[in-house]
């Protein structure tokens, strides 16, 4: 789950990390008097899950309220990289001397904790990483071990004030279970103090129930409607940019079924997985949402029966046709637990639109080829 902006900077706060003051605004109206309360200088910031802002005009500068009215007045409505600004973030201008940049995050290859830190912050991480890779200490963190001093001074230096913010956001990111805290930039004022001028935070999802209060940030509105969808009926579904929607049971075999489309020829509309049970209702369910992506001009069941039996998901299959308006093609492969009875089941319905294949990558070539 990402936060926005404002939330990150909340977490912040609870770790003793300094970040600006600032106030949520939501009309023109309220980012000026937001902008009076604060007095001075202010800057006025989309709240949106994305980054990118600054150059899409989602960030101003503004000497005072007439301005920071004038600015929120710009910004709310404004489209960045397809989400639509709701939400302003008016916060106090920070004086800058340097601006360096430093995130922890989740190494999944290393499968440990990583520091990344730089003096070259304000641009995109990944810029600095492509064009002088020398500037960005890399440093991972044993889980076993856990963090300590060492580690910091080689990731950060030997400044105190360094090495103290780096141990909060670190316990921040143990703590909240994150996969990402990032602070870029993280700005040196004129009297050498440190501070976060943004916050980018993600919560791994599968700790939220350690986290109601952070849970209760989720945005519902800004989540791709059919993530929300599925997550709704506890479908495990994650939106791609293909044409050939893919259902399978187990995330490895579905992870699969996605790379074999691939050298088939097409491209994935999502990843959608039934889970090593699976039922008729489970089926319903996946296909429910699969079938409302207007992406999707083929679907690609591949089942593998274990502790999911075939002749059951094909009972599902046959229900979801019956509930669902499907306008598109279907390819299902079955094999393992009652394959053969499965394909009888789907053989005698016989729904129209229907095709069955023998393996895996025969069923991949045909959604690939419907698809077209």
């Amino acid at each position: 789950m990402d936060l926005y902006e404002h939330q990150g900077k909340e977490l912040f706060r609870r770790f003793g990390i300094p970040v600006s003051e600032g106030r949520l605004a939501e009309t023109p109206a309220e980012a000026r008097a937001a902008a009076e309360e604060l007095g001075g200088e202010v800057v006025v910031k989309a709240q949106v899950l994305t980054g990118g802002r600054g150059k899409a005009g989602g960030v101003r500068l503004a000497a005072g309220p007439d301005e920071a009215e004038r600015a929120a007045a710009s910004i709310l409505g404004l489209d960045i990289r397809g989400h639509v600004v709701r939400r302003l973030l008016v916060e106090r201008a920070t004086a800058i001397a340097a601006e360096h940049y430093l995130s922890v995050t989740l190494d999944r290859g290393a499968k440990k904790p990583l520091v990344m830190f730089t003096t070259e912050g304000g641009v995109e991480i990944e810029q600095v990483a492509a064009e002088r890779p020398e500037a960005l200490r890399r440093v991972h963190v044993d889980p076993l071990d856990g963090y300590d001093q060492e580690v910091g001074r080689e990731a950060v230096g030997d400044d105190a004030r360094a090495l103290d913010l780096l141990e909060r956001l670190y316990r921040c990111f143990v703590e909240s279970d994150a996969t990402l805290c990032e602070i870029n930039p993280l700005v040196v004022k004129p009297d050498g103090a440190l501070h976060a001028l943004d916050a980018k935070v993600t919560i791994d999802d599968s700790a939220l129930f350690r986290h109601p209060d952070l849970a209760g940030w989720r945005d519902a509105s800004a989540a791709d409607p059919l993530e929300a969808l599925a997550r709704e009926k506890g479908v495990t579904y994650v939106k791609l940019d293909g044409s050939v929607g893919i259902l399978g049971n187990g995330a490895g075999l579905t992870m699969a079924t996605v790379d074999v489309v691939v050298v088939a020829g097409g491209r994935p509309a999502n990843f959608c997985d039934l889970g090593g049970g699976g039922s008729a209702e489970g089926v319903v369910d996946a296909l429910e949402v699969i079938a409302r992506d207007v992406q999707v001009r083929s679907i690609l069941f591949n089942i593998f029966g274990g502790i999911t039996r075939c002749d059951e998901v094909a009972r599902g299959i046959l229900a979801a046709l019956e509930r669902v308006a499907i306008g598109v093609p279907i390819v299902v492969r079955l094999d393992g637990t009652n394959a053969g009875e499965g394909r009888r089941i789907l053989a005698e319905a016989a729904p129209p639109g229907l095709h069955v294949e023998p393996t895996m990558l025969e069923a991949a070539r045909r959604a690939v080829e419907l698809a077209t």
